[in-house]
């Protein structure tokens, strides 16, 4: 498996691309990261899809990472990032390919999918995302119910007052991360998850808040529930019992997307392909093969 690396001109910037390639001839498929302001790195837990010949595409978004901007907070908007895919796509030339998005990345390809109806999307695969930031909000906060007292307060208290870098609002907050999200890699993680990278901050503030419970960005109206019957090509829906992602806001995209399939990781939180990354590979393999030989499907979990 090689490895290419490069960069794509982009409104008057640079967007950090990665290519992983092996020799074959299988669709690739693109990788869109969460955040906004994440960055691709964890993304290259998907490198072992390249190996049974499948390129593997991922990218830092604008913003963020070896693409990192500061002090541009009008770029950060859903129509910014749509720009840079379909940029990337033309410029790369993934004519055919596969798409997954995770977390904001899902909220991306959900938009992308439905606004933009592009050719050449053999399927999608939305991972731990949402149809709707306001739906998103309204879930975390029921799941802030399970927590202590104190937490719900602070979190309370600083939602009230708009000051969220109180020491009791950030030790709820990490917490909550913590238990729905992600804990701190241990030193036997694979690198792509120990290495440090540039969090884009700005981007995050700007287009979703202050933290996960309160979307009041620039997407905190984001909402395509009522459109998502209108995505026509296969997708795989997938998240964790533990997730960002609650089990409704799965459901609901499953309810709503007519070819879909829905897959839920037992005790998973935000990152399924991290915490059970040889079933959720595994899977993805099946999904991707099933696709191409015409077998994907709203029965697709069911059957296989």
């Amino acid at each position: 498996m090689t490895i290419k690396e490069g960069y794509m001109p982009f409104m008057g910037f640079q967007t950090y691309y990665r290519i992983a390639r092996a020799p074959g001839d299988k669709p690739p498929l693109l990788l869109l990261h969460g955040g906004p302001g994440s960055t691709h790195n964890y993304m290259e837990l998907f490198d072992c899809l390249a190996e049974e010949g499948r390129t593997v595409v991922t990218y830092d978004q604008v913003g963020c990472g070896r693409s990192y901007l500061d002090g541009y907070p009008e770029l950060w908007k859903m129509e910014t990032w749509i720009e840079e895919l379909k940029e990337l796509r033309s410029h790369l030339g993934l004519d055919r390919c596969h798409i997954l998005g995770q977390s904001w990345g899902g909220m991306l390809l959900l938009q992308y999918l439905i606004g933009c109806r592009p050719r050449g999307v053999l399927s999608a695969v939305l991972s731990s995302t949402l149809p709707s930031s306001q739906l998103w909000g309204r879930e975390q906060h029921r799941v802030l119910r399970y927590f202590s007292a104190q937490e719900q307060q602070a979190i309370r208290r600083a939602e009230e007052t708009g000051d969220y870098g109180t020491a009791a609002c950030v030790a709820a907050t990490a917490h909550f991360m913590e238990m729905r999200c992600a804990g701190a890699p241990g030193p036997d993680a694979p690198e792509c998850l120990r290495r440090s990278k540039k969090t884009g901050d700005e981007a995050y503030l700007t287009a979703w808040g202050n933290n996960e419970y309160t979307p009041s960005g620039t997407l905190k109206n984001f909402d395509l529930t009522d459109r998502l019957g209108e995505i026509a090509i296969p997708v795989l829906i997938t998240s964790g019992t533990d997730d960002l992602c609650t089990p409704l806001t799965a459901k609901i995209m499953h309810d709503g997307i007519p070819d879909s399939s829905w897959y839920l990781f037992e005790g998973a939180r935000h990152m399924p392909f991290v915490e059970n990354q040889d079933q959720y590979m595994q899977l993805m393999k099946t999904w991707l093969q099933a696709c191409e030989s015409g077998q994907a499907g709203r029965d697709f979990i069911r059957n296989k």
